[in-house]
């Protein structure tokens, strides 16, 4: 027993070497158009996810559960609520101890244009990573919701001497077609990697699944600079890592694929695309389940957050048709839930329900009122939307159509401007 906690220790205090010479950039500044209108006003990583937090929140979380506290934060897009929410709630780190959370948004530093995509904005911020002087380059994206240590993805990566390691998640055959795919040997070697490739290549030794990039890359500093200054020379490269960078390395250069989910980890393996309507419908439902894949309530692997102070949900009324209740449901601080029925939904802060309405199966995001007598079932209700008395919403298909936007799976979406409240108007 002895030697094995000295061993636990030592492995503990090498990882803690990697974390600390690693610089995190996460790229936050994607549009996330699949979301339609809940991207129309903010970036995809900025986007309210599990009733209290944003998606940036859950890779902003591993980097400091893993502890990597060196992050740089690229935004571009409608970047304004992000950047205010990262201001808010990760303002507590340590300068003296050289730990930041660094905002690097779009400046046409080299040349006039903004970023031109994945690989360009790194690019474009070399001199401010060459003056952090990390020995490794841990890039993520911004808009997934997971779990990850990425502590033990470095040790893999230093330990195979490799130049690029990409997180990889196994996923079936047919699903990998929406990915970039890895092709590898028995040693986890990248042989070939594919973007959206029409016939996958599956894992050795097992027909029915592939590794799909989960775009998680550890770079070594040196060697990601070199990459992107040659990108940045090719004139008809599309400067993005997963058509441009990632094909090439893998190519000429020492890359590896690590797997989320390899049966040697026995940690958390979810992850989820929350890039749909739907896709963003669903993981927020999977959360109120008895024992959902994401556990918010995990003290070991807290997801952080700015943490508004707000008071506890409040439920009024104990008539037999007027009774405040909610079942099956997660309801966030701050909501009042009056004379109404909540079931199998998810409610953000500040949600208002009035007497005699029924929400079921909903995911309603922050400071929504909803009137007297309303009913809104498989619906996505955007931030600060006020809902009129006696509104059905997801019941009546055609009808919802012509007022709000209905997903191919009947998932219905509503916001503010769909019900008449302009809120980013300029006249």
């Amino acid at each position: 027993m002895k030697e094995s906690a000295v061993s636990t220790k030592s492995t503990q205090r090498y990882v803690s070497r990697i974390t600390r010479d690693t610089l995190a950039i996460i790229l936050a500044g994607g549009q996330g158009s699949r979301l339609k209108e809940l991207t129309a006003w903010r970036a995809k990583p900025g986007v309210p996810f599990g009733g209290k937090f944003r998606i940036i929140d859950f890779p902003l979380s591993n980097c400091v559960n893993s502890g990597i506290r060196r992050i740089a934060v690229v935004t571009q897009y409608k970047s304004h609520s992000l950047i205010r929410h990262i201001q808010q709630g990760w303002g507590h780190f340590r300068g003296e101890f050289g730990e930041f959370v660094e905002l690097l948004p779009a400046q046409q530093r080299i040349k006039d244009n903004w970023y031109l995509g994945t690989a360009d904005a790194i690019y474009q911020n070399l001199d401010i990573i060459r003056a952090h002087d990390p020995e490794y380059i841990l890039v993520l994206a911004g808009d997934h919701i997971y779990k990850m240590d990425y502590g033990a993805m470095l040790a893999k990566h230093v330990e195979n001497q490799a130049d690029l390691t990409v997180g990889c998640f196994e996923v079936p055959l047919d699903d990998a077609k929406a990915f970039g795919v890895m092709a590898v040997d028995e040693q986890n070697r990248v042989i070939e990697f594919a973007e959206k490739p029409e016939n996958p290549k599956h894992v050795p030794g097992n027909t029915e699944t592939a590794l799909a990039s989960m775009g998680i890359y550890i770079f070594n500093r040196d060697f990601l600079i070199e990459q992107l200054i040659k990108d940045a020379d090719e004139s008809s490269s599309s400067r993005d890592f997963g058509k441009d960078i990632i094909p090439h390395v893998v190519d000429k250069y020492r890359a590896y694929a690590y797997s989320f989910n390899n049966k040697e980890e026995q940690s958390q393996t979810y992850w989820r695309d929350v890039g749909t309507i739907d896709a963003f419908w669903k993981a927020n439902q999977e959360l109120i389940g008895v024992s959902p894949e994401l556990n918010l309530y995990d003290d070991v692997w807290p997801i952080w957050t700015h943490q508004e102070q707000l008071p506890p949900a409040k439920f009024v009324f104990d008539d037999d048709e007027r009774r405040g209740m909610a079942v099956d449901s997660m309801v966030s601080g701050g909501c009042i839930i009056s004379g109404s029925k909540v079931s199998h939904s998810l409610l953000f802060s500040n949600v208002r329900v009035n007497s005699y309405s029924l929400i079921e199966d909903s995911v309603i995001l922050p400071e929504v009122h909803i009137g007297q007598r309303c009913h809104i079932k498989n619906a996505v209700i955007d931030k600060g939307t006020q809902i009129p008395d006696g509104t059905t919403i997801g019941v009546d298909t055609e009808e919802d159509k012509e007022r709000f936007r209905v997903t191919e799976n009947g998932i219905v979406l509503v916001t503010p401007d769909m019900i008449g409240h302009k809120q980013h108007t300029f006249r």
